[in-house]
């Protein structure tokens, strides 16, 4: 080294060393994306409006179940492209034991630490005259007009029935109180943010395309609208004003029923008003796993999200991945062999409980995960046709769901994620009632080994049958502390990337030590066994890529996956949140 060098080496640790022992003299924080704070309870959702929604029910004395509820049907107003009235979803719920004033558990609801948790079904249901062979051409292969722009794609809606069924059972404030806020926002209108504006833009040939939507969701002309626009929607306040005052009567039977079922007549769907009126939401047990001591409540099929969740938590429990280091090469390669192992699991076996039997036991299983583990080489990634061979076809990529996440000032958590699959689902919407509808039977295994709009190769147990609610990757998620006490309820949007989404979230927080806010924000990947290539976000090290080159992995870059709005309880009170920042105008608001 030179001397001039050595000098200025040395003059520079001259001038640090101050610096450094003046210990911080600046009071930086230590990572570089801090949650928001609140002394109370707080809701995290895509939208602004709906966040505050949510929160003036908590201000109201409702509980978590309240606001998420009001939030829903907010979102329904504010987020077209994927809060709805037409779609579907699931709902993870846990509260302390000490508000259940000595009532025995109801038969699905679990003892879980400190409290019982209990998870709501909504899903989507094929309409009874559905078949196999529903969204094939006549060459018997998959139509892709038919499986995600038809009304042939729409599944018997769930939402509706879902939050009513929560409200019922765990809801404190009267259902009207929790409704009016959207009724008043559908009829006086929403300002149209920037990131709205963008969404009806990019949809805009898909809504001109059915005169309905082209009504309610672009300008005269049908040009877009603009940020700053106001944006009425008093035909969908109408519907919210039936259900408010008649319950699920509001929508299921009645005008509103009529209209739906009458669209379906005139434009060759299936759902009628047998399908409408037969529609059930249903309390089911959680599933649980651990990490580490922490207890993880997570929904079980037709939701894939926990069981392919806890089985990912088992295998890469028997890896040091704090030791190995946050995005490590070292560190993501056995996660994406253990994604490949736990996706090829979920497409083989898992469907809805009512139709199909599944070894849900096994999957669980600390057992078979350890199984799983010792089949992944250390040094080398193990091609998916190793696993399983390949599928027939090829698909595009689908992100838009919603997520949201509630704790209130008791403790008591709430994360439920709604879907339309697609943004504004086959783009049709109900005349009269101001709603969009749901493709939803994309996500049925239309022809074995053939992949879905999310790249999905599934198998029969998920084939269409009469009644029966498809697959899903929404993955709503809670965890305790290792005492019981209430810590953290995340989920995400994503399609198939959502479990894997929530994944490296609790693995950023629990694992890696990072705050809700960094586990959030930091880069993602996803595999999902086929296709045979590891999906990476930006900000991945060149040289850890190289690296997992080197180990057989071939890798592209994609776009922003997820959108992870995650909340934690504070063990003397309060609330952390976080806001996933890839997806603009997200909120949180608390008490």
């Amino acid at each position: 080294m030179a001397l001039a060098e050595r000098r200025c080496l040395l003059g520079l640790a001259v001038v640090l060393l101050p610096l450094a022992a003046a210990a911080n003299v600046l009071q930086e924080a230590g990572q570089r994306f801090q949650p928001l704070w609140s002394a109370g309870g707080m809701v995290a959702s895509q939208e602004a409006e709906a966040s505050r929604v949510g929160r003036d029910a908590l201000r109201a004395g409702g509980n978590a179940v309240d606001a998420a509820v009001a939030a829903s049907f907010a979102l329904a107003v504010t987020h077209p492209q994927a809060g709805n009235l037409g779609g579907g979803g699931f709902l993870v719920l846990w509260q302390p034991e000490r508000l259940s004033r000595g009532q025995p558990l109801a038969p699905q609801e679990l003892r879980v630490g400190q409290g019982r948790a209990v998870t709501i079904n909504f899903r989507e249901r094929a309409p009874l005259a559905a078949g196999p062979d529903l969204l094939l051409d006549a060459s018997g292969a998959v139509d892709r007009r038919k499986a995600t722009r038809s009304l042939l794609s729409t599944g018997v809606p769930g939402t509706v029935a879902g939050l009513l069924l929560a409200h019922r059972h765990y809801g404190r404030l009267p259902l009207g109180r929790l409704i009016a806020p959207s009724i008043r926002l559908a009829d006086e209108g929403v300002v149209v943010s920037k990131a709205l504006a963008d969404s009806l833009q990019a949809a805009a040939p898909l809504l001109r395309a059915d005169p309905e939507s082209a009504r309610l969701f672009l300008r005269p002309g049908g040009k877009p609208y603009r940020p700053g626009d106001h944006l009425r929607q008093p035909e969908l306040a109408g519907t919210l004003r039936r259900i408010a005052a008649e319950g699920e009567q509001g929508f299921y039977a009645g005008p509103v029923a009529q209209q739906l079922v009458a669209l379906m007549r005139r434009r060759g769907g299936l759902i009628s008003a047998d399908d409408l009126r037969g529609y059930r939401a249903r309390l089911q047990a959680p599933l649980l796993g651990d990490w580490r001591g922490h207890p993880v409540i997570a929904m079980p099929p037709p939701s894939s999200g926990g069981v392919t969740l806890i089985q990912l938590l088992n295998i890469l429990e028997g890896f040091d991945l704090a030791a190995l280091g946050l995005n490590s090469a070292a560190a993501l390669h056995p996660m994406v062999e253990a994604m490949n192992l736990a996706y090829r699991d979920r497409n083989r076996w898992l469907g809805d409980p009512r139709f199909v039997e599944m070894p849900l036991k096994r999957l669980l299983s600390q057992g078979y995960a350890d199984q799983l583990r010792r089949t992944i080489r250390p040094e080398s990634h193990r091609p998916a046709g190793e696993l399983d061979p390949p599928p027939a076809g090829r698909a595009v990529e689908s992100t838009n769901t919603t997520h949201l996440s509630v704790i209130d000032r008791d403790g008591t958590m709430v994360a439920t994620t709604t879907t339309l699959n697609f943004p504004y689902g086959n783009g049709v919407s109900v005349p009269g009632a101001g709603f969009l509808l749901n493709n939803e039977m994309d996500d049925f295994t239309a022809l074995p080994g053939a992949p879905n709009a999310f790249g999905l190769v599934q198998g029969k147990a998920n084939a269409i049958a009469p009644g029966k609610q498809p697959l899903s990757s929404m993955a709503p998620t809670l965890v305790l502390s290792p005492e019981g006490l209430p810590l953290l309820a995340t989920g995400s949007p994503g399609g198939s990337r959502i479990i894997t989404t929530v994944l490296q979230v609790l693995l950023n927080r629990l694992e890696h030590g990072l705050n809700l806010a960094s586990a959030v924000a930091a880069s993602r990947i996803h595999s999902q066994h086929w296709p045979d290539q590891l999906a990476v976000e930006e900000g991945l090290s060149p040289d850890t890529l190289r690296i997992l080159e080197a180990m057989g992995h071939r890798w592209r870059l994609v776009p922003a996956m997820g959108a992870a709005h995650s909340l934690e309880a504070l063990p003397g009170g309060g609330t952390l949140g976080a806001v996933d920042p890839r997806r603009a105008e997200a909120a949180l608001s608390g008490e």
